[in-house]
């Protein structure tokens, strides 16, 4: 027989579902309250032994859904591993070892995590000792099987994380390999977003009478999640999110595409943009991966530019903003997207850029989420400066308000002896910024200057300073390729990084083309207008 319970579960303390008092303790100290949906469904269920499918997205709660029942059901001081977790990657294999170890820390429990990328020798020494737990990704896994440094004859339990996701991989043949060198006589629990045929076959030959626990993704897409669209033709979509990430101001953000190339060239995009961004996806080496989300982790990178595949399984506990830059190509993925952000119950953002070729999937998501997504207008140059101002102006009053200032006040007096006021509090708000990775010539663009002379248009070219540029380079290459008279060129601002030049707007096209490729001090020009989605 085949059970499905589909319906809300009711909020109820962890202590009614049966759990012991080591592992109460223990999610009293992670600040865990109440269970989730699908703990509250899924834990009852695995605590009784029965074989389990449960249907749930990322940021749910299942890994705590299977780990406390792991945990409650081991034997103490058994001879080997007696529960095995298979994850698509390694990200996520690391992510719910650290879980299970946390939830048992009151418990005498040995938990390893296995996978490809770190030296064999430290696992093989690893595998010397007893453990209780294994959590690994298939490869690995079967690599130790066959090295018989891994032996699984005392298996009571396995657990098959993010099934759709090994199957997406081409792990699904290694995983139905290792089951069938696992005790036949074992208990199995499935978590999946999708349940695909493939998978659906898969269950119906190694469970044996599972229940099965649905977390539509209805549930899923929690109302923490504020979700917005923005419509943008194809050539103005780094503009665009130039001006949504302005305008946000993420603390971190994953910035989703569809490919490989693209997640580096839109990193290369922001980067030169004054954006601390990292690309991560498949032709990356492991090393690379690691490097990445080191620095994301760390926070010296605010913007993760991320395909599908990349992303999967990684640890990233807190992520302000989740950015469709692609949309997504089924209601599923997009709904996997988005909850990595707003997740054990903190708010969270989720933008889409869609493009007018592409409205009928967004309509094909919205049916499928059962609601209408908020359709808003690319910010404007003056919102933008408002919005930082405000931001900025909020964090001083922070300050001001409740810190205790005196040691700065000490400063400010002896500065006060050799510097005006006004240049402190400048240069003060300047470290701020550069504390909080905010690129102060990126905001000297937005709040800088005023707004083009009527009949001028402002373009951006990527070179500046540092690159030896001067007023007079950028007048010559105008008039030497464009063949616009210097007496027609308006207002030139030469910062570090980057160069503002008024050019007529009938003329801008023209002096786009002209300059797009061509070379100034040794430099490739690469050159946009900035008001182009303005107009």
């Amino acid at each position: 027989m085949n059970l499905t319970l589909t319906r809300p579960a009711q909020p109820s303390a962890f202590a009614a579902l049966g759990l012991s008092q080591p592992l109460l303790e223990a999610l009293r100290d992670v600040g865990f309250e109440q269970p989730m949906p699908v703990q509250a469904e899924a834990i009852p269920v695995l605590l009784a032994g029965r074989d389990v499918i449960v249907q749930a997205h990322t940021g749910t709660g299942k890994t705590a859904a299977f780990g406390l029942p792991i945990l409650q059901r081991l034997e103490p001081n058994g001879p080997g591993p007696q529960a095995l977790v298979l994850t698509p990657t390694r990200e996520l294999a690391m992510q719910v070892a650290e879980a299970i170890h946390r939830f048992g820390r009151y418990l005498d429990v040995r938990v390893l995590a296995l996978y490809g990328g770190q030296p064999i020798e430290r696992q093989l020494r690893a595998l010397r000792h007893p453990v209780d737990v294994v959590v690994g990704t298939p490869g690995r896994v079967m690599d130790h099987i066959r090295r018989e440094t891994l032996h699984l004859e005392q298996v009571r339990i396995v657990v098959l994380d993010e099934a759709d996701e090994m199957l997406d991989m081409g792990f699904i043949e290694d995983v139905e390999w290792i089951l069938e060198r696992v005790p036949s006589e074992r208990q199995t629990a499935l978590f999946s977003a999708t349940i695909p045929p493939r998978i659906r076959h898969l269950t119906r030959r190694f469970l044996r009478h599972p229940v099965t626990i649905a977390v539509h993704p209805e549930r899923v897409t929690v109302p923490q999640i504020q979700q917005f669209v923005y419509e943008v033709t194809a050539h103005a979509k780094v503009d665009a999110l130039a001006r949504i990430l302005d305008f946000e101001a993420p603390t971190s953000a994953i910035v989703f595409v569809r490919t490989k190339s693209g997640a580096d060239e839109l990193a290369h995009r922001l980067q030169s943009l004054g954006y601390a961004a990292e690309a991560i996806h498949g032709d990356l080496s492991q090393a690379m991966r690691d490097r990445a989300m080191q620095r994301f982790r760390s926070g010296q990178v605010d913007l993760l530019i991320a395909t599908d595949v990349a992303a999967r399984g990684l640890d990233i506990p807190s992520v302000s903003h989740v950015i469709n830059f692609d949309i997504p190509g089924d209601p599923d993925a997009y709904v996997h997207r988005i909850g990595r952000t707003a997740r054990a119950g903190a708010p969270g953002t989720a933008i889409t850029l869609v493009e007018p070729r592409e409205r009928w999937l967004l309509r094909t998501i919205e049916r499928a989420i059962g609601k209408r997504l908020v359709v808003r207008r690319i910010p404007t140059r003056e919102e933008i400066v408002r919005r930082q101002r405000e931001l900025l102006g909020a964090s001083l009053v922070e300050l001001i308000e409740q810190r205790d200032l005196t040691a700065g006040r000490l400063l400010v007096d002896q500065l006060l002896l050799y510097h005006d006021a006004s240049d402190i509090a400048a240069a003060a708000i300047t470290l701020l910024l550069e504390e909080r990775a905010i690129d102060p010539e990126r905001l000297r663009e937005l709040w800088g200057g005023d707004r083009p002379e009527k009949g001028m248009v402002r373009l951006r070219l990527e070179l500046g300073r540092r690159d030896g540029v001067r007023p007079s380079d950028i007048v010559g290459a105008i008039a030497n390729e464009a063949r616009l008279p210097g007496r027609e060129i308006g207002q030139i601002e030469i910062s570090d990084r980057f160069t503002l030049v008024e050019v007529p707007v009938a003329a801008a096209e023209r002096v786009i083309a002209a300059l797009a490729g061509t070379r100034l001090r040794g430099r490739t020009i690469t050159v946009r207008r900035v008001d182009a989605i303005e107009q």
